[in-house]
């Protein structure tokens, strides 16, 4: 299979050939900045030092300092990180934040690791890449089994080598060390307004609607969460373990949440028909979110989804040979640098509170979270139609234009 940083590729010179980019410009686009790679040493608890490998990509910073999370997970690769800065690169410009893109991630699976592990490798880390990181050069924030406690952590470990208060050197952090309110389900709500401006251009309302969930964690969890709360009939979700299908109006999702808060996993959960994450991709449903991994609708099965609507709230859940045969069959894709650009987003309002010194509450920050995804995802659909195109490649052309803008304008090409 295609590698991350493939698929981005593709989707970058899809997008480039449309608005006719020149090659200079396409040349400096199709690799990072700067990609760094650390050995991180952490004295275990049985008294054996264990090393770990970590990673940093900053992939352009033409519009503004490098952004983009962190993630523990024993599947990280360098090309991933690559893919996911570059994304974050474009997601940025998609939502027109004054942000560029980066990734970072750490070899490990955090849960084999105590309290005392994690806390070292997460200062560890911070450690190793604390020259190349702040809140004017690069701005990391949570991501894949990371979470406000860890970016506490890191934020201390950063104040305590730079020597001063730094707190926009960190976003997603908890609410009493400068973290914004609303940042802990932004993404998720940044991806519910996508969701209700595309039922509402296609004259849909929320009880209607069915939707299927890949992915019960952070993201996924809130976004079932909120689409419950506005009426939305969720029938199926997923987690790592496995997944859960009603055959009655909706899922109780406030008990599943328990259900799973005490079992640690969706399985298990009542009256429920228990299928796998590959068939919740194919149930028919109105709504199909994929909050999990990469590459999960592909060339194989992207025929057999009978969603109208795919919201990818994960980053890169599709490839893009499967968004031909989706767009092929008529399916309107929300595309990731779209759908869940309301964590960045909240994440740069977070930066904007810190250096301020003042702090907006949750009603102001979902306020303006809305109007940004609102206006993006207007420009987006008007760019779709001008060009006939689908919205991935539409949101890509957008973002594309504006980094390209800005690197010419700074004369970086």
């Amino acid at each position: 299979m295609p590698t991350a940083f493939h698929n981005a590729l593709i989707q970058l010179h899809k997008a480039a050939n449309i608005i006719h980019l020149d090659n200079s410009t396409l040349a400096v686009l199709e690799a990072p900045k700067r990609i760094l790679t650390v050995t991180i040493p952490v004295r275990m608890d049985n008294g054996q030092i264990r090393t770990f490998t970590g990673y940093r990509s900053q992939y352009n910073n033409a519009r503004g300092p490098f952004k983009g999370g962190i993630r523990y997970h024993w599947n990280v690769t360098e090309d991933e990180v690559k893919a996911l800065s570059f994304w974050m690169t474009m997601k940025c410009a998609t939502v027109g934040i004054p942000l560029g893109g980066g990734k970072g991630g750490i070899i490990v699976n955090p849960k084999e690791l105590s309290k005392r592990e994690l806390e070292l490798l997460s200062r560890g880390y911070i450690q190793a890449i604390s020259h190349y990181i702040g809140p004017d050069q690069d701005i990391p924030a949570p991501d894949v089994y990371t979470t406000p406690e860890i970016m506490g952590w890191m934020l201390d470990e950063y104040e305590k080598t730079v020597g001063h208060h730094a707190p926009g050197v960190i976003t997603g952090k908890p609410l009493a060390l400068g973290g914004s309110a609303g940042r802990g389900f932004s993404t998720a709500q940044g991806g519910v307004y996508c969701l209700q401006q595309a039922l509402k251009r296609l004259g849909k309302q929320a009880h209607e609607t069915t939707v299927a969930i890949q992915g019960f964690g952070n993201a996924g969890a809130h976004m079932a969460h909120i689409l419950h709360d506005l009426g939305f009939r969720i029938v199926a979700v997923s987690d790592s373990k496995g997944g859960v299908r009603t055959h009655a109006e909706r899922l109780d999702i406030p008990a599943l949440e328990r259900h799973k808060e005490v079992s640690g996993s969706v399985v298990g959960f009542p009256d429920v028909e228990v299928i796998t994450n590959e068939s919740l991709l194919e149930l028919p449903v109105d709504v199909l979110i994929p909050a999990a991994l990469e590459n999960q609708i592909t060339k194989d099965n992207a025929a057999h989804i009978k969603a109208h609507i795919i919201g990818e709230l994960a980053n890169g859940p599709t490839t893009p040979e499967a968004d031909e045969i989706l767009f092929a069959h008529r399916h309107l894709v929300i595309p990731d640098i779209l759908m869940n650009a309301g964590g960045v987003t909240v994440s740069y309002f977070e930066q904007v509170q810190n250096a301020m010194g003042y702090y907006w509450t949750e009603a102001e920050v979902l306020q303006k979270l809305e109007q940004i995804m609102v206006d993006a995802f207007t420009a987006v659909w008007e760019t779709k139609d001008k060009h006939s195109i689908d919205m991935r490649t539409a949101a890509f052309v957008l973002a594309v234009d504006r980094v390209a803008t800005a690197m010419k304008q700074r004369g970086m090409v």
